[in-house]
C-alpha cells in the first residue's frame, strides 16, 4: 500500500534544488581546469584554479547551515514571503559571491554575495528564536 504524500515543505525544496543545480558548474569548473592544467592534487600555486577552488569551497562552506536555517523556518510555520524573501537571497548570494571571486564578475559581486548570505544567517536565527520562545 502506497503511503499518501505530505506536503510539509512546499517553499524551500524549489530553492535547494537551485542551489543544488548551481553547485554543479562551480564543481565542473574546478573539474575541467584541473583536467585541462594536469593539476590532480592540490592547486599548483595556480591562480585560476586557486579562485575556483575558493569559488566552489564557499560555497560548501555557507550552503549547508543557511539551508537548514531555512528549512527549520518552513518546518516552523514560516509565511511565504519570509521564505521567499531569505532563499532568493541565498540563491542570489551565493551566485554574486561565486561571481566575483572567481572574476567573471566585477570583484564588487563578491562583498555583496557574501553580504546577503550572512544576512541570513542573521535573520533566520533571530526569527527561530522569537517563534520557539513566544
Amino acid at each position: 500500500m502506497e503511503m499518501p504524500k505530505i506536503n510539509l515543505l512546499t517553499i524551500t525544496p524549489i530553492y535547494i534544488a537551485l542551489l543544488g543545480i548551481l553547485f554543479v558548474p562551480f564543481t565542473m569548473r574546478v573539474g575541467l581546469y584541473r583536467v585541462k592544467n594536469e593539476i590532480i592534487i592540490g592547486d599548483g600555486k595556480d591562480e585560476e584554479l586557486i579562485r575556483r577552488i575558493r569559488g566552489q569551497g564557499n560555497f560548501v562552506e555557507t550552503v549547508p547551515l543557511a539551508v537548514v536555517l531555512v528549512l527549520l523556518m518552513e518546518i516552523l510555520g514560516a509565511g511565504d514571503t519570509w521564505l521567499h524573501a531569505l532563499c532568493a537571497l541565498l540563491v542570489g548570494g551565493r551566485l554574486l559571491h561565486y561571481l566575483g571571486i572567481t572574476e567573471l564578475a566585477p570583484s564588487i559581486c563578491r562583498p555583496v554575495g557574501m553580504f546577503a548570505t550572512l544576512s541570513i544567517y542573521f535573520v533566520a536565527p533571530i526569527w527561530i528564536l522569537m517563534d520557539v520562545l513566544a
